[in-house]
């Protein structure tokens, strides 16, 4: 069969070079001419803009249209632009998914406890990532209901095993260092945290499976990458073009390899009555209906594993990049390292909490490199009124512009100033900030977990993560960056600020 190549044109994308058969081209291109004009209509007929609310770059719709390409790479300062101009009222930023309503922080408490067929809390992230085409995205419960009563009250016996995995994953994949060693620190971050969170997902088992550790960091790659690819392409057109996407395709592969790896597992813990201190034991046991499934069990484990890569790698890149811009912070926080590690090198549960030089860091680190620009975003699926009588349109997505709050003045003095000890300070000077100065905060001032019963159930085991891992770092190695180079830029994508994964940074072990 004759096959052709073809690169489609349609507002406001250019689609991806395809190869197809003559037959499939002809339908495409036909199709493709149709679904042009449909494109913007359907957005327009399905979002109601509230009267009187300003829009960032401007009202009219060539403005819109134009904005809505510029926020693709160019939606960090654009949410500025809004939160700023407008001085944390509404506004609306465009996007290529229509126009997003950012939503004053005085609607938090409001919307926080929303139903959530009338304000979906899932829909969004299954937006972002293409849940229909990549599996990205669940509506079970089961995981964060774990987390929250089993894993997060567990942490204690959770955190000695995961730092021993630490030790084992970085003998196993970081170089030796013995000199000064390029390291691609996004590449050796992810493959450490891949294993180290799998030890908590399912101990060593998991841990040292190799096929399954692939699979985890594949299935993050691959549904990060598809997901932007079938972006580019019309509703109507998606269900055909999921075939012509080679990360796609490739998603079914992990998930038989999760199965591969977790079914075996569930069979002998439910032979033999072994008890566990893990995740997939947890969700195994209290599993209602069909959660019980162990197929489901798996799938949701590698959904779960997307969540732990896609956070606790990004954290420690971004970190090792802000320490060798300003090595002036190389020695307190070894000190400190120093004071809360045992005889084994281990940190203890109370060392964890007496750690506020580290957290501040972490902490700044993030307000400077949010993983996302936007949080407690929520599709509104019906009109919904708040309680001052505004009314949201049905079809909306809102969201809390998070990361232009963190760079206001009222909030943060000298907010563009990287203050490592920041946090460390406002513990200090006021009392009762103790909690909201933390890494794991959620609060209107400080939201990059998210807000309510929503936010991020796991932050506070991927916060003992990140802290164990760094503490590793810093003990066992020196770090900086070649003569002549300065820190990495992050990379913008839409409302996503991700760690530049061509960074690299020179290592040399320590000798202790």
């Amino acid at each position: 069969m004759e096959t052709s190549f073809t690169t489609i044109d349609f507002l406001p994308f250019k689609l991806v070079t395809l190869q197809l058969p003559e037959h499939l081209l002809k339908w495409t291109l036909f199709a493709t001419c149709c679904l042009s004009l449909l494109y913007f209509q359907s957005i327009s007929k399905h979002q109601r803009l509230v009267p009187g609310i300003p829009i960032v770059g401007g009202t009219d719709r060539e403005a819109i249209k134009k904005n809505r390409l510029r926020f693709i790479h160019d939606g960090k300062s654009m949410l500025e632009e809004g939160y700023q101009k407008w001085c944390g009222n509404f506004f609306y930023v465009p996007s290529v998914l229509g126009e997003r309503l950012m939503i004053p922080v005085k609607y938090l408490e409001d919307l926080k406890t929303a139903p959530i067929d009338k304000v979906d809390f899932v829909a969004t992230f299954i937006e972002m990532f293409e849940g229909k085409y990549t599996t990205m995205g669940s509506r079970s419960t089961l995981h964060p209901r774990v987390v929250k009563a089993q894993l997060n009250h567990n942490l204690s016996a959770v955190m000695p095993p995961v730092q021993d995995e630490i030790k084992d994953a970085f003998e196993a994949s970081f170089p030796p260092c013995d000199d000064w060693t390029e390291v691609n620190v996004v590449e050796q971050m992810t493959q450490i945290v891949a294993r180290v969170s799998s030890c908590m997902f399912g101990g060593t088992t998991l841990s040292q499976n190799q096929e399954w550790i692939n699979a985890s960091i594949a299935f993050a790659i691959d549904g990060f990458h598809g997901a932007q690819k079938i972006k580019k392409f019309p509703e109507i057109l998606k269900p055909i073009a999921k075939h012509f996407i080679p990360e796609i395709r490739a998603i079914d592969n992990h998930y038989k390899a999760a199965e591969k790896a977790a079914i075996p597992l569930l069979q002998h813990r439910e032979r033999t009555g072994e008890k566990a201190q893990d995740l997939l034991y947890w969700m195994a046991e209290q599993a209602k209906g069909s959660e019980q499934e162990k197929k489901f069990l798996a799938g949701i484990l590698l959904k779960v594993s997307f969540a732990a890569i896609h956070t606790s790698a990004a954290a420690p890149t971004q970190l090792i990049y802000d320490l060798c811009s300003m090595p002036e912070y190389f020695q307190p926080l070894r000190d400190e390292i120093r004071t809360v590690s045992g005889a084994d090198g281990k940190i203890s549960k109370m060392g964890f909490l007496q750690m506020p030089k580290m957290d501040s860091i972490m902490k700044e680190s993030q307000r400077f490199n949010p993983l996302l620009l936007i949080t407690f975003e929520r599709v509104v699926t019906e009109d919904y009124k708040l309680s001052d009588g505004f009314v949201i349109p049905a079809n909306t997505t809102i969201g809390v512009p998070t990361q232009a709050i963190s760079m206001d003045p009222k909030l943060y003095p000298n907010p563009t100033k990287f203050d490592a000890f920041r946090f460390e300070k406002l513990r200090n000077e006021k009392s009762g900030q103790e909690g909201k100065a933390q890494y794991v905060a959620s609060n209107p001032e400080s939201m990059a977990f998210g807000y309510g019963r929503h936010a991020c159930p796991g932050r506070f085991f991927a916060a003992n993560e990140i802290k164990a891992i760094m503490a590793y770092l810093l003990r066992n190695y020196d770090m900086k960056f070649k003569d002549g180079e300065g820190r990495p830029e992050s990379l913008l994508f839409e409302t996503q600020f991700l760690p530049n994964p061509t960074g690299v940074v020179l290592f040399k072990r320590r000798k202790n």
